[in-house]
């Protein structure tokens, strides 16, 4: 078998990403025969189909899918070459890719970052903001920003500590449906909370029993899209208590309860001596450590003084 051209995995991947082959064309900026035509040779070197047509379009073979993580690993890898590549050990420059939360991406981190790049103007920052864990060793991101642990070898890690969450909504609703001052209560307002539920809210959910009795009215997989259901007035929330601390018309109810959300800041061991890495990981480090220091300052302030919004 001779080996297939990479341009020919790239293709493969983008049409299994965006399932149809004009789709892919246009993601790549390429045309959709040149794509057609790296789908056939792929198929005639590895002598198996990979797509049957169907009303819906492109349907992937068994054959496609079992090659699909291959591919991403092979795709992630070359993206990172390249930004090794365009290191110098001399100057700070190049890319670095980022993973971070949607929440801690959105809401947290661009002032942090666009300082970095005014500190180094030859640096760019590529943001992937989602909340599935790329993985680092796999070289799908550079340094990541994380909630859970790492539990891998052959990373630096540094923790940062834990986020103070707790409950808010807006004084419009709060002003129309009235204000609960415990979790029972609670129970008859509109609640804002997850459409399905994630490691880290079962984890919280077996230490704080008393969450089972919550039943959510809008529900979302998304954590921005919660964010601003509370910031928009839909009802009562959980959020990190730094994101809502400086606005007025947020209310935190129920100071008392609190749930902490650990962060981490991981990258490769390999990446420590790259200039690059080293500036990003050691500004995510004292912005976040300067985040948290905020988070917790506005929780205990809320303690001290309740239907407060700072």
């Amino acid at each position: 078998m001779v080996d297939p051209s990479w341009d020919f995995y790239r293709s493969l991947l983008a049409v299994l990403e965006h399932g149809s082959l004009s789709a892919a064309a246009r993601a790549l900026g390429l045309t959709q025969p040149t794509i057609g035509r790296h789908i056939e040779a792929l198929e005639q070197a590895l002598e198996r189909q990979l797509f049957t047509r169907s009303q819906q379009g492109l349907l992937p073979t068994e054959t496609a899918l079992a090659l699909k993580p291959f591919v991403e690993v092979l795709s992630s890898t070359s993206a990172a070459l390249l930004r090794a590549a365009a290191d110098d050990r001399d100057v700070v420059g190049g890319t670095v890719r980022i993973s971070a939360s949607e929440v801690i991406g959105a809401e947290v981190l661009p002032p942090i970052l666009g300082r970095l790049e005014d500190d180094y103007p030859n640096l760019a920052i590529e943001l992937s903001t989602t909340d599935v864990i790329e993985d680092i060793l796999l070289r799908e991101a550079d340094i990541a920003v994380r909630m859970a642990e790492p539990s891998q070898e052959a990373l630096i890690v540094r923790r940062i500590g834990n986020l103070p969450l707790g409950l808010f909504a807006h004084r419009r609703y709060l002003d129309r449906w009235g204000t609960p001052t415990d979790l029972a209560a609670a129970v008859r307002h509109r609640l804002i909370g997850f459409d399905k539920q994630s490691a880290y809210i079962r984890t919280m959910a077996k230490r704080h029993p008393e969450l089972e009795q919550l039943r959510f009215s809008f529900r979302t997989d998304s954590n921005l899209a919660q964010l601003a259901a509370i910031r928009s007035g839909v009802g009562i929330g959980l959020c990190q208590v730094g994101l809502v601390c400086d606005d007025p018309d947020i209310v935190r109810l129920m100071p008392d309860f609190e749930l902490p959300l650990g962060t981490w800041v991981a990258m490769h061991e390999d990446m420590k001596s790259s200039p690059r890495c080293r500036v990003a990981f050691d500004a995510l480090v004292e912005g976040l450590l300067a985040y948290m220091k905020r988070s917790s300052d506005a929780a205990h302030r809320r303690s001290a003084n309740p239907g407060t919004a700072g």
